[in-house]
């Protein structure tokens, strides 16, 4: 199969990171986590002590930083300056801010043209919010993956709590939802689906079924044609 790009797009806790990670190792593409990037940016953000409303200082902040992805067995590894970030920049705390930093139209620029390099040798599938109406626009194939927020917030939560986090499912709901309102309201790139994406709701599916939808939409799109 010839290297073409993949857009995942979809709200929080829908599934994006874990099934784009499958898609990309079963393909032989290059996995690239965008939310992971804003994630580790609000991260920096919050150790020293910059906050959403001092944009232009968080800005300066984002271009100096270094943010490496590589391949992980269970996950993306995120580095940050050299320093591995992948397990603290999922915290309650900077999932509570990530909207808020993500939303800064400077920060957005800076990362969407790190992420529009990686994409240029083609053979990428690449998931965040904004991937296949911005950062991507011409990704050969665009998918748009959704659930109900009750879903959404239960897959969250067990991911919490198995990281010992001390959060409830109705404080992880009630977050989730706000999420939503905040990134599909945002005046930067807001979370929405391309006219040409695929939607797929994976509510009630599990994630192989999920990737196993998508490798099949993969296949069938090299079969039409796509190079």
């Amino acid at each position: 199969m010839d290297k073409f790009n993949i857009a995942i797009d979809g709200p929080g806790a829908a599934g994006k990171s874990t099934v784009a990670r499958l898609v990309a190792k079963q393909l032989g593409f290059i996995y690239v986590d965008t939310g992971a990037m804003y994630r580790a940016v609000t991260w920096k953000a919050l150790q020293t002590g910059l906050s959403p409303d001092r944009p232009e200082e968080l800005a300066r902040m984002a271009a100096a930083l270094r943010i490496e992805l590589h391949p992980g067995e269970h996950a993306q590894q995120v580095l940050l300056d050299g320093y591995d970030v992948t397990d603290v920049i999922r915290s309650v705390a900077v999932t509570q801010h990530v909207s808020a930093v993500a939303a800064i139209p400077e920060i957005r620029r800076l990362l969407v043209a790190k992420q529009q390099e990686m994409a240029r040798s083609k053979g990428v599938v690449m998931d965040g919010r904004d991937i296949g109406t911005h950062v991507l626009p011409d990704a050969e194939l665009k998918i748009f993956l959704t659930a109900s927020v009750k879903e959404r917030a239960e897959r969250r939560y067990m991911e919490m709590k198995a990281k010992n986090e001390d959060v409830t499912l109705e404080q992880v709901e009630k977050e989730i939802a706000e999420r939503d309102r905040m990134d599909e309201q945002r005046a930067a790139s807001p979370l929405v689906q391309a006219e040409d994406a695929i939607l797929l709701d994976t509510s009630g599916m599990s994630v192989s079924e999920v990737a196993e939808r998508i490798l099949s939409l993969a296949k069938s799109a090299a079969g039409k044609g796509i190079r």
